[in-house]
């Protein structure tokens, strides 16, 4: 088997860090929750051990017989099982303002949308491979035809997770992946763009039709706008300003809590951001208090991992004969990159809060499973890369 070990290792030490942080980070919930002092890490200890076994497994396995089977079972059945979350009991599922995003599994709840990501993902790259190419000069309507199909699964997609589970974030990673994957697949540039248009316009509508979401924006350019508007006329500037409705507290104590811990961070199990200030920073602020208790230097070692990581997964998408995989393999790097940004982006202040978890970092294990399932595919997918002999003894598995 030709599976990458760095790969593997790489995502094991992400794992092996997230379990550390949900431990020190999570100190203050666990008296919120009145849980064990123990009760997040042992959890999250659990789902990594889990991660680490399904992406071994998954490694091991005939890319020929299981990726394609795989592929389609987490489109199909996380499609389905979104599709059926919101006319379930409440014994059944687990919803927070309304939406229902999680299901109850064994004392555990587990989000079909982060499965769905990489059956979609798998879904594009097969069909990709299949119907698109090079565009050959051929004309914006011809383009739109071809990719209409894919449109239409998408728009639904999107009305179920921005709609039905009011997931805006989850709908902008996967439209940007869309979007890129189009590229790779051989689409023009001028279509890229267009299809980028009705994205965005899809997104701003989504917004508008939403309170929370235009509070959230409101409360994010409530504090970026000072900076923003300086550089401005005092007539526009103040056309643009908006009144201080409502305090963006995540965002300033985020930036608190990244700039309290320095450039080596005030210590393991030092750090006072999380306690009570930052809501459940172990999850979607769990890089603010990263920075905190390790600071800028520790902050930069684990994206340093993150992006060798990455730099492996595009490595075996390169390499890759088989125009599926190459896409696939795009993709998964994709879904991980851009879950990445928009929480770094979100927690720094650059974007609205999306509330989206950081891939094999944050507490919560459908994410975790979800990424694990996505780098399983494609170490199973590499297997059919052929290499000469030097490489083979330091890629394998």
């Amino acid at each position: 088997m030709n599976a990458d070990r760095k790969l593997f290792t790489l995502v094991s030490i992400l794992i092996g860090i997230s379990v550390l942080l949900s431990y020190t980070l999570a100190s203050y919930a666990t008296l919120l929750f009145d849980v064990n002092e123990f009760h997040f890490v042992i959890r999250q200890s659990a789902f990594g051990v889990l991660s680490i076994s399904i992406i071994f497994t998954l490694s091991r396995l005939n890319p020929d017989i299981w990726l394609k089977r795989i592929g389609f079972a987490l489109f199909l059945g996380s499609l389905v099982l979104m599709i059926a979350m919101p006319f379930m009991p409440e014994s059944m599922v687990s919803a927070v303002g309304g939406a229902k995003r999680w299901i109850k599994v064994a004392g555990f709840s587990l989000a079909p949308v982060e499965f769905f990501k990489v059956g979609f993902v798998y879904f594009l790259a097969w069909s990709f491979s299949r119907k698109l190419g090079h565009h050959d000069g051929m004309g914006l309507s011809s383009e739109f035809k071809r990719f209409a199909p894919y449109g239409v699964i998408f728009i639904g997609a999107m009305f179920i997770i921005a709609f039905l589970q009011k997931d805006l974030g989850q709908v902008v990673v996967l439209g940007l992946t869309l979007l890129l994957m189009l590229i790779f697949a051989g689409s023009s540039f001028r279509f890229f763009l267009t299809i980028l248009g009705g994205i965005s316009t899809a997104i701003l509508i989504f917004i508008l039709t939403a309170e929370h979401r235009i509070l959230r924006i409101k409360s994010w350019w409530a504090l970026a706008q000072n900076s923003v508007l300086g550089m401005f006329p005092d007539f526009i500037a103040d056309k643009l300003r908006v009144p201080v409705e409502v305090e963006p507290y995540q965002i300033g104590h985020s930036l608190n809590a990244i700039h309290n811990g320095g450039f080596f961070g005030v210590g393991l199990g030092n750090g006072t951001f999380k306690l009570g200030f930052l809501s459940e920073v172990h999850t979607d602020f769990v890089l603010a208090g990263l920075s905190e208790e390790f600071g800028f230097f520790g902050l930069l070692l684990v994206i340093i991992i993150f992006l060798w990581m990455l730099q492996r997964i595009f490595k075996i998408a390169n390499r890759a004969k088989e125009q599926s995989v190459h896409l696939f393999s795009i993709g998964i790097g994709l879904i991980l990159s851009f879950a990445f940004l928009v929480n770094a982006y979100g927690i720094s202040g650059i974007t609205p809060i999306k509330g989206i978890s950081v891939p094999f970092l944050s507490y919560g294990g459908s994410a975790m499973l979800g990424a694990a399932f996505g780098v399983g595919m494609v170490l199973m997918a590499s297997n059919n890369i052929e290499m000469d002999k030097d490489q083979e003894e330091e890629y394998s598995l």
